[in-house]
């Protein structure tokens, strides 16, 4: 922490965490520039153990040679400064794919084919782009790319830049495919369906001793940042409260935690009689995974028209993110609701102090 104070020089004020694990710790807060206060994202490397410190340091090295240029194209976060262990980079205003889901809005596939256009256009390919956490869709309507650590800037339009320019443009195709496949012309048809041959090796060799040391051996996991607990701990205790007989609906979140790398937050529809004391005890009177950091009960969980549980909602909620709701709420009813669930939320530990 001193190290980053050092480099800082008092410049960056924290605010929540939003993403933790073995090499980097990525935290929302405010920096001060030149022109004043802006929000800003730090990328931090002094915390990382010492045996994942070199990784750390090439990714690192590498983001920061992306966004000193993406940032300039206007299709990435600005670089605003770049130090040993940490790096801050800008903040847009704005929400990852996953939450944002835009159906059907065609606008926001032409800015995210013409923003990786740019990026080409200066040689730069974010080899990244499968996560939909890595798509931003700003409150302007318009696509943005994050996270560039695996990030690579070719000096040339070679064999294998034109390689990795094609896979970018397929994994947002697949997106589009997700969100507005009815846009999808017949070129682009025929590019989801060819992988590059590298990319076919690469599956059948390479992704599998990827799996086996991420998974196997540093038990890391990236499902939407939520890490080894969201991907097997979750599940198995949103299936335990469920089977309470006083619980009509459950759903466990991951969020970043400043002390524990990665919480749960299980948010529990039920009855005005149920406590969490009693249901943290039927937690524990069976043999489960540890139980969430947060648990709060609640009348009705937020739902679309067709029933389904608003979870890009409630996941901004468990991440304090609580300045993104707005572009999320459809309706005055659903923001009451919605108010209700922030004013009595748990995780109040990371949180800006506005």
């Amino acid at each position: 922490m001193n190290a980053i104070r050092t480099e800082l020089a008092g410049r960056w004020s924290p605010g929540v965490v939003l993403k933790r694990d073995l090499l980097s710790t990525v935290e929302r807060g405010h920096y001060v520039t030149a022109d004043g206060d802006v929000d800003a994202v730090l990328r931090r490397i002094d915390e990382v153990p010492w045996w994942s410190l070199g990784l750390a340091r090439l990714l690192f090295a590498r983001e920061r040679r992306a966004l000193a240029i993406a940032g300039e194209l206007g299709v990435a976060p600005a670089l605003l400064f770049a130090g040993r262990n940490a790096l801050v980079r800008g903040w847009i205003d704005g929400l990852p794919l996953h939450l944002a889901k835009p159906h059907g809005d065609r606008a926001y596939f032409r800015s995210a084919k013409a923003a990786l256009r740019k990026l080409h256009r200066a040689g730069i390919c974010h080899n990244d782009l499968a996560k939909e956490q890595n798509w931003l869709r700003g409150r302007d309507g318009r696509a943005y790319l994050t996270d560039f650590q695996l990030a690579f800037r070719f000096t040339g339009r070679t064999r294998l830049f034109r390689i990795a320019a094609y896979e970018d443009l397929r994994h947002l195709l697949k997106h589009k495919r997700c969100y507005a496949p009815d846009a999808l012309t017949a070129r682009e048809r025929r590019v989801l369906a060819r992988k590059s041959a590298l990319t076919r090796i690469w599956m059948a060799t390479g992704k599998r001793l990827y799996y086996w040391i991420t998974r196997g051996v540093l038990r890391v996991s990236d499902r939407e940042g939520g890490g080894t607990r969201l991907a097997h701990d979750a599940p198995r205790l949103a299936a335990r409260l469920k089977a309470h007989p006083q619980v009509r609906d459950a759903l466990v979140l991951a969020f970043p935690d400043r002390r524990a790398g990665t919480g749960l937050y299980a948010f529990v529809e039920g009855d005005g009689t149920l406590s969490e004391r009693r249901l943290r005890e039927f937690i524990a009177a069976e043999r489960s995974p540890r139980p969430p950091e947060h648990l709060q009960i609640i009348e009705q969980l937020p739902r679309s028209a067709s029933g389904e549980v608003r979870s890009e909602i409630l996941q901004l909620i468990a991440m304090n993110q609580l300045d993104s709701l707005d572009a999320l709420i459809a309706s005055e009813q659903e923001r009451t609701l919605v108010e209700q669930i922030v004013s009595a939320r748990r995780n109040l530990r990371d949180r800006f102090a506005f």
